[in-house]
């Protein structure tokens, strides 16, 4: 199952269990662990007395009592002290033992904080690059629904370079593309509406019919279903390889296989480029097969442009990076 950030208040979140950002006596503190103890009330302190605490990077599950998720997974984070106390691989191992705690309990869908971006100083960006590279890595070995959730935007920062080296690269192409729009608008203007098997002139009126109907039904290509999957074979990868991948649900994925005709939304067929590492050239491919195109003009098509030019083709990195513009999110 895949992986989503979203914004929310985690101790509303519907899902099997959240993960609280605790200290190491588990018995409450303040922000995410603080609220998550208020909402769950006075019950939850007692099982955690029970407990023992905690040691950093490691993990420990209490029921949820008054909130919506079953459980609650309690884990510690390191406190930054510079980045030369091991924090980077503590941080690491919050996540992947929360992860595979849910994991022994048959869990099927979780929520994070950002751990240990609070109080304990972790700088917001590299805790976000942790938090991606251990959910994504579990997620590429194991099926499970989980949310990485920000109470709002001060609470989610790509680091700065990542966020200005796109934000350059969306405003150079997003005014090149327009000062070509200018130019050439008219012009393809009629190529969209004319036949285009003879050269058309713009300096004299255009005097050829419209395609007909059955010319176009007759020359159909592929359907985004049997590009997809003849992409799939020639890359030699599995099924399952690829809608991980492409952070698609693998029921998601079966009705794809199983229906010729099956409609994707943009977001969904540029995450199956991403999935299958295709260039720029193979990626307007996939996507003219589901009846889209990458345009100059809008900053998702842009960002997407700019991963895969970069050869970056990690998908919870570009999710990261949507999200951070505002963006709808691939797969899930």
């Amino acid at each position: 199952m895949p992986f989503e950030i979203i914004r929310n208040d985690i101790t509303k979140v519907h899902v099997d269990a959240i993960v609280n950002a605790a200290n190491s006596s588990l018995l409450g503190g303040g922000g995410v662990d603080g609220a998550i103890h208020k909402a769950a009330g006075p019950e939850l302190l007692e099982e955690c007395k029970a407990l023992g605490g905690c040691r950093v990077g490691e993990a420990k599950i209490t029921s949820g009592y008054n909130l919506p998720a079953k459980y609650i997974i309690h884990t510690v984070g390191p406190i930054w002290e510079g980045g030369n106390w091991d924090e980077e691989k503590l941080l690491y191992d919050c996540y992947r033992s929360s992860l595979e705690l849910a994991k022994k309990y048959n869990l099927e869908s979780m929520a994070f904080p950002l751990i240990s971006s609070g109080s304990f100083g972790y700088p917001k960006d590299r805790a976000l690059n942790t938090a991606i590279s251990s959910i994504g890595s579990f997620l590429m070995e194991n099926d499970m629904m989980v949310y990485l959730v920000v109470y709002d935007k001060k609470a989610f920062q790509l680091s700065e370079k990542l966020f200005n080296s796109i934000e350059e690269f969306i405003d150079d192409r997003y005014s090149e593309d327009h000062r070509l729009y200018r130019t050439t608008s008219r012009q393809d203007a009629v190529l969209r509406e004319y036949d285009l098997e003879e050269t058309v002139s713009f300096d004299r009126p255009v005097k050829k019919t419209k395609r007909s109907l059955e010319k176009v039904v007759k020359n159909r290509g592929e359907s985004f279903s049997q590009m997809l999957l003849r992409l799939i074979d020639e890359k030699g990868l599995v099924d399952s390889q690829v809608y991980k991948r492409a952070n698609i649900d693998r029921r998601h994925f079966s009705k794809i296989r199983n229906d010729v005709d099956y409609k994707p939304s943009k977001a969904t067929a540029v995450a199956f480029a991403i999935a299958l590492e295709l260039n720029l050239d193979q990626t307007r491919d996939l996507l003219l097969s589901a009846g889209f195109a990458l345009s100059h003009s809008y900053k998702f098509d842009l960002i997407i442009e700019f991963f895969i030019q970069d050869g970056n083709y990690n998908i919870f990195e570009i999710n990261e990076a949507l999200f951070a513009f505002d963006q709808t999110t691939l797969g899930a």
